[in-house]
């Protein structure tokens, strides 16, 4: 989990990163000022639906690892001591948004498509 730190226009972004190459960063999450309100929406069991963005290199001013700073917790420990689940396995299920992130993704049943006869 990382904080995004963005310029022209001045944004954060938490959340995820799915990819990070010379062109940008592409990220599962939501804007730093919405935390509150996203925490609440998942305690409630409200659908919701992460962004998932692509940021172009020129725009990043910096990366943070989200990591507790002294005595203060960080939002991933804040989030999960207030929803009790896992902000990486949610915001990187593959349902993002209404899946429930203990519970494993189904998979369609295997057919054979040779002839049994």
């Amino acid at each position: 989990m990382v904080v995004v730190t963005l310029g022209n226009p001045r944004d954060k972004f938490w959340g995820m990163v799915l990819a990070l190459a010379a062109e940008g960063l592409s990220m599962s999450g939501i804007e730093l000022a919405s935390f509150d309100d996203f925490v609440v929406m998942v305690k409630d069991g409200e659908p919701f639906s992460p962004a998932v963005v692509f940021f172009p290199m020129h725009r990043i001013e910096r990366i943070e690892l989200d990591l507790p700073d002294g005595g203060l917790p960080s939002l991933s420990q804040r989030f999960s001591a207030r929803t009790g689940l896992d902000p990486a396995a949610l915001l990187g299920h593959p349902k993002v948004g209404g899946a429930d992130p203990r519970t494993p993704p189904s998979r369609p049943p295997i057919h054979s498509t040779e002839d049994s006869a």
